[in-house]
């Protein structure tokens, strides 16, 4: 009886804990390349890459290519291949931060050295040998939690070692072509642990219309929800949200306009110029910022600025038709816009008044300004 009763601890013990490692795990999966174009993508110190065959190609010069987004807690899969035959070089970037030239100075790098493949130097342990396929494709799985790393190759343990000090950071691909040789890149998917999805990329479940039914202008096609642009509701979450980090990608058409509802009471207010006014959240800006008819708007009013409250330091949206990435990052009163991998709003209550107005928990919302939109990849994690 006591044999069995252990057994049964053990296997409760086991159980519990496999079960504790898969919530751990739990979090917001999505190709972080699409086999078309570096969109979520930014080119850094003037490397060249390109998109080949549906992979992408690590072509010329010295630098890296880096995340729009930063991560703090992830999963990532990659496949790579060397062109070089032999003394080739590149590498896997993991919470790094911006600067440096040609390569970025505070960095965690997954080599892509000849014999070092998969090592990072600067972090004891984190070493293997042996598992590398030459001359092929290989694949890395690499899980970031805390401070720990873990590596598979080729489906097969690596390590598994403590001692990263950056809690948050780009990933992104070593680019080093006069040294180590062109390599080729595939099949990159990036889970974001603690992220919840706000869309299953197959119907509206978790959002509908405000005071009319959603499908008067809203449906979901190829992965995105879409606006077509006729009369109807904007679209309201489920749940209100407080203090967050949302991303998400967009597109609009020639001369779109849209927004994404912040913090708004049930009936989407997002205006208020004083406290006699009714409670709003706020606005951040969905645009076509190129387009001929945008040329004299005020600078509150082009994407990604934070409607009547403060106008983005730079325009860096894609051209119409293109996918854009956008995060809103609400932390009390301190709000920040990052757009296509550029941070372009930095709102504080002491230097922006308005926002003192606005309310700090409500719904989110996607805005139907009667031009076509598309938004993919929408969720939402803990404040940055």
């Amino acid at each position: 009886m006591r044999i069995v009763f252990a057994m049964y601890v053990l296997l409760t013990a086991w159980v519990a804990a496999a079960q504790a490692d898969d919530a751990a795990l739990k979090g917001h999966q999505s190709s972080l390349f699409d086999g078309k174009t570096l969109n979520g993508w930014t080119i850094e110190n003037g490397c060249q890459v390109s998109v080949k065959d549906g992979q992408l190609l690590l072509e010329g010069g010295d630098g890296w290519l880096r995340s729009d987004h930063t991560y703090g807690n992830f999963v990532m899969h990659v496949e790579w291949k060397a062109l070089q035959e032999k003394v080739y070089d590149a590498g896997i970037y993991i919470r790094t931060q911006a600067g440096g030239a040609p390569f970025p100075k505070q960095s965690y790098q997954v080599n892509l050295l000849e014999g070092k493949e998969g090592n990072i130097g600067s972090l004891p342990g984190a070493a293997s040998t042996g598992l590398i396929k030459a001359g092929d494709w290989n694949s890395f799985d690499i899980t970031v939690i805390d401070d720990r790393v873990k590596l598979e190759i080729n489906g097969k343990p690596a390590y598994d070692v403590a001692g990263l000090k950056h809690a948050v950071g780009y990933v992104g691909f070593q680019v080093e072509v006069p040294k180590g040789g062109q390599f080729l890149i595939r099949n990159v998917s990036l889970k974001e642990l603690g992220y919840e999805s706000l869309f299953n990329g197959k119907d509206l479940v978790g959002w509908e219309g405000a005071e009319q039914e959603a499908s008067a202008c809203w449906s979901v096609a190829d992965g995105a929800i879409v606006c077509d642009g006729k009369k109807g509701p904007w679209l309201r979450s489920a749940n209100e949200y407080g203090d967050f980090n949302l991303r998400f990608d967009y597109q609009v058409s020639a001369g779109g306009n849209s927004g994404i509802y912040v913090r708004v009471p049930k009936n989407g207010n997002h205006h208020r110029a004083n406290d006699q006014e009714p409670p709003a959240g706020f606005e951040v800006q969905v645009l076509d910022d190129a387009a001929p008819q945008y040329a004299k708007l005020k600078d509150y009013q082009y994407c990604g600025s934070v409607y009547d409250i403060s106008g983005a330091s730079k325009k860096v949206g894609r051209p119409a038709g293109e996918w854009n990435t956008l995060e809103i990052n609400c932390r009390g009163q301190n709000i920040t816009t990052t757009h296509n991998g550029v941070q372009i709003i930095d709102v504080k209550p002491e230097t922006h008044e308005l926002i003192k107005l606005r309310l700090e928990k409500g719904f989110l919302g996607l805005q139907n300004h009667s031009t076509v939109v598309r938004f993919k990849n929408l969720r939402i994690g803990p404040a940055l």
